[in-house]
């Protein structure tokens, strides 16, 4: 199953692609606010307001054999940890190689973020190339998926 950390995901119709591809379920896990798809393979799942929702329902189900679909770091450690492979929206994966460092790294970015209140990320765009890796990344992540349950 793929999981998608749906409420600002921006390759969710990739992902439909892909899953519609490889014959694989789909669940777009949100507050509300994304419409349904007609797909037989995606279910739309609408969690109840407030922090992390939509985070905990997605880590209390994924577990091996599934792939998981976020940018949210504290999600992608708790699934890798439940044996889930995970894919950020670029493509990358997140492994328990580097999930660590990872979370290093967010964590200190939070903490200077909080000391100057002028030191607002924004990030880099969002590219055409960006989701060209995530297709191919995403194949690759539920076929290999595919295999660790074999």
């Amino acid at each position: 199953m793929i999981y998608i950390d749906a409420d600002a995901c921006p390759v969710k119709t990739e992902a439909e692609t892909v899953a519609t591809r490889l014959n694989t379920k789909m669940f777009l896990v949100c507050n509300g606010g994304i419409r349904p798809s007609r797909n037989p393979n995606v279910e739309l799942v609408i969690v109840d307001d407030g922090p992390d929702v939509a985070d905990m329902w997605i880590a209390d189900r994924a577990t091996k054999g599934d792939v998981v679909v976020t940018a949210d770091i504290p999600l992608a450690a708790r699934a890798i940890e439940n044996g889930a492979r995970v894919i950020k929206h670029d493509g990358e994966p997140l492994t328990e190689k580097n999930i660590g460092q990872t979370l290093a790294t967010r964590d200190l970015m939070t903490d200077l973020r909080a000391a100057d209140p002028f030191r607002q990320g924004g990030g880099k765009p969002f590219t055409k190339a960006d989701r060209s890796r995530f297709l191919d990344g995403l194949d690759r992540a539920v076929r290999a998926s595919a295999k660790d349950v074999a």
